[in-house]
């Protein structure tokens, strides 16, 4: 049954130059029309520090709609020992704004010289005297979807520095500075927009490394291979359209023309591009079956019906709001609809979290097979050969693996197995979430760092302490407590103060000044980005894109435990979006797309704003591409179900050899890739399972064990 929703109103502030580092915006109002989404509640927010909301009240989900800023309650960061455990890079960064780490923009902000970044479908950097732009010329060969910063047009202004003022959920400002700081000017980028907007502060003359020329009432030129229109110009130009005369607050915008247009859409998308784009805000709504993610783009406030110029990502093709059929562009995403909106919204399916294997279902045989191993597991790990590590990727992995085989003791009733290991999982929590802990010893703690507002563990690892992986790490935390707390009010109640400081790093709903909001989620790519500083000219990265779905799950199992709705509402929805996006463009996408013909493989293992890759940090084993897009294979992993033949073709390119070969599995990560053949069906279980009783040690990752390998192929080759 589909009805509509009754959004509350969300009066929200982004940050900026004035009033103390804020400045407000207008009441986002999103539209209930675009949004029909059965039992389905808003949540809004602007994703920025400073953030305020006014509460709605939704009778879909029945407690109040407001913001996200009351997602983490009472967190207190104080509680934790003031320490940075790795100085934070120079920072082209307005005074006042939570820096901004793990966005797409990151390596802009940070780092001795701004890098390029990727506002899709745009590429931009900046210059000696100011900035350049372009459309990616998207090129793919057999390894990697290539599309990197190629300034097409530029504009020199005189600028000797840069830095942000202001960013929202989805668009950035930033100025332009002369040689005594004075601003010369601010460009806003939009992502999710083709739009490039620059407004003078003072009288200039901006300088075009490109000629602009009106030709049939719109203003354009032709510049690697792609005609690009010049909106607002009016009698600037000058030099031969290779200058632009501006006054202060004189404002104009470029965008690339798109392919396929068909006439009438260039003077359509001109009309709205007229209109700044002067903010963005962030509404999402949770239901049974599906999740709507929804951006708003504020203008002026005079433009037009259909609203600015957005592009729709293959992942937002069930969307509402938007006008498309304006043409299309080719990016390292795919081919992208090129459309007029004021709110793009879309669904993705809902994903249910889970924590425990259900294993009550099998027969008096695979019971007493699983219980041996059960039996087997523990006592390996009691003797020591289960490594419990002090780091937080490695440390947080073997909380979660040591919960997954208590929850199969509990529910084989092995209570003598049970009991000792709740105990000592209880005992490990505990320790990683004292407070104190870090001035006590230098492992299983947790500091907070107040120049970059972030809380990292004592022992990194991964560059941890410069913001990498924060989400894969802290996740495995929070899994791992979900579940050992689940149904242990008192043990929920002593972790709280360091496991909400955890959920708030990664997730909070609006930055207050402790956190950014959504650190590294990013609302309209619909994932996360991993590299704190990214500081790549490729822009930012993720890699195990199924790390950051287990995040979320662990995010909501916590919420679960500890008693918070709100929590748990925002983290399903999380939990949802990245599944979406993690089989968009990691392990599921679209292999006919004319955008990345040529492509040579099943995954993409590595995805950056500029590129997607076949690759992988750590190795070059083709089993090592599939399998940190699979790993851990929590109970949640189910979402990479639903095209056993894509399955099937994944491991084929994964494997050392044929399926039916159980030398073939003798690989890296080759457990992981048992579990996720058997989403491919009974049969692909039952023939994975013949496997995994004989499959190396090794073999086993260290955030698994035998027993849960066997479990789950047990349990889905009797579905």
């Amino acid at each position: 049954m589909r009805r509509e929703v009754d959004l509350p109103r969300v009066d929200l502030e982004r940050p900026g130059r004035s009033r103390g580092g804020v400045r407000a915006t207008a009441p986002a109002v999103l539209l209930a029309s675009a949004l029909l989404v059965a039992g389905c509640g808003l949540f809004g927010t602007d994703a920025s520090p400073g953030a305020t909301g006014a509460p709605g009240e939704s009778a879909a989900v029945g407690h109040p709609a407001a913001d996200l800023t009351g997602t983490v309650p009472d967190v207190d960061p104080s509680i934790l020992p003031q320490e940075s455990v790795a100085p934070m890079p120079a920072a082209r960064l307005a005074d006042g704004l939570v820096p901004p780490t793990n966005r797409w923009f990151s390596g802009l902000v940070f780092g001795d010289e701004p890098l390029p970044v990727f506002p899709v479908p745009l590429a931009f950097g900046v210059t000696g005297g100011g900035f350049a732009f372009g459309l990616p010329d998207v090129q793919v060969t057999e390894q990697s979807i290539l599309g990197p910063y190629v300034p097409q047009v530029g504009v020199d202004v005189g600028a000797s520095s840069v830095v942000v003022t202001a960013y929202d959920t989805a668009s950035v400002t930033l100025d332009l500075l002369d040689g005594a700081g004075s601003v010369l000017g601010a460009v806003t980028l939009v992502e999710g927009s083709p739009v490039l907007r620059y407004t003078a502060a003072t009288d200039q003359t901006a300088a075009l490394t490109v000629a602009f020329a009106a030709t049939d009432g719109l203003v354009s030129t032709e510049t690697g291979g792609r005609d690009y229109v010049l909106v607002g110009a009016d009698d600037t130009l000058s030099g031969g359209g290779r200058s632009l005369d501006l006054a202060a607050g004189d404002s104009v915008a470029w965008f690339p023309v798109p392919d396929d247009a068909p006439d009438g859409a260039v003077a359509t998308l001109a009309e709205a591009a007229a209109h700044p784009v002067t903010g963005t805000t962030l509404a999402y709504g949770v239901a049974d079956d599906a999740v709507t993610t929804a951006i708003t783009y504020e203008t002026d406030g005079e433009a037009p019906g259909p609203g600015t110029v957005v592009v729709r990502l293959p992942h937002q093709r069930e969307s509402d709001g938007a006008t498309c059929g304006l043409g299309t562009y080719a990016t390292v995403r795919g081919t992208v609809d090129v459309c007029t909106a004021s709110t793009l919204a879309w669904t993705s399916p809902a994903v249910e979290p889970a924590g425990t294997l259900d294993v009550t279902g099998l027969g008096e045989d695979e019971t007493t097979e699983l219980a041996e191993q059960v039996r087997a597991d523990a006592s390996a790990r009691e003797a020591g050969s289960l490594e419990v590590p002090s780091d937080t990727y490695f440390g947080g992995k073997a909380l979660a693996r040591d919960a997954n085989l208590l929850a199969l003791a509990e529910q084989l009733g092995l209570d003598d197995v049970a009991a000792p290991l709740r105990a000592d999982l209880a005992a490990a929590l505990r320790e990683w979430a004292d407070p104190a802990g870090c001035a006590e010893r230098d492992a299983r703690c947790f500091v907070y760092d107040p120049e970059v507002r972030s809380v990292v563990g004592r022992t990194p690892s991964f560059g941890s302490d410069e913001l990498n992986d924060h989400h894969f790490h802290y996740g495995y935390l929070l899994y791992a407590a979900g579940v050992v707390a689940a149904d242990d009010p008192a043990l929920a109640a002593d972790l709280a103060p360091v496991l909400d400081l955890l959920a708030a790093d990664v997730a909070a709903g609006a930055g207050d000044g402790d956190f950014p909001a959504l650190r590294v989620f990013d609302a309209y790519t619909g994932h996360s980005w991993a590299s704190g500083y990214a500081p790549f000219a490729d822009g930012n990265n993720q890699e195990s894109a199924s790390e950051a779905v287990s995040a979320w799950n662990g995010l909501a199992l916590w919420a679960q435990a500890s008693g918070d709705t709100p929590l748990e509402t925002q983290a399903r929805w999380l939990l949802s979006a990245e599944a979406a996006s993690a089989r968009a463009y990691w392990t599921d996408f679209d292999r006919d797309d004319p955008a990345i013909e040529g492509f040579g493989h099943t995954v993409t293992s590595l995805v950056w704003g500029g590129k997607r890759d076949w690759a992988t940090w750590f190795s070059a084993e083709p089993s090592a591409m599939l399998g940190i897009l699979v790993l851990p294979m929590q109970p949640v992993a189910g979402y990479l179900a639903g095209d056993p033949e894509r399955i099937r073709a994944n491991l084929d390119e994964a494997l050392a050899g044929p399926r039916d070969d159980p030398a073939s599995w003798d690989v890296m990560f080759g457990d992981q890739l048992l579990l996720y053949a058997a989403l491919a069906g009974p049969d692909d279980a039952a023939a994975a399972l013949d496997v995994a009783r004989t499959l190396p040690v090794e073999r086993v990752d260290d955030g698994n064990t035998r027993s849960y390998l066997l479990a789950w192929l047990l349990v889905h080759a009797t579905a």
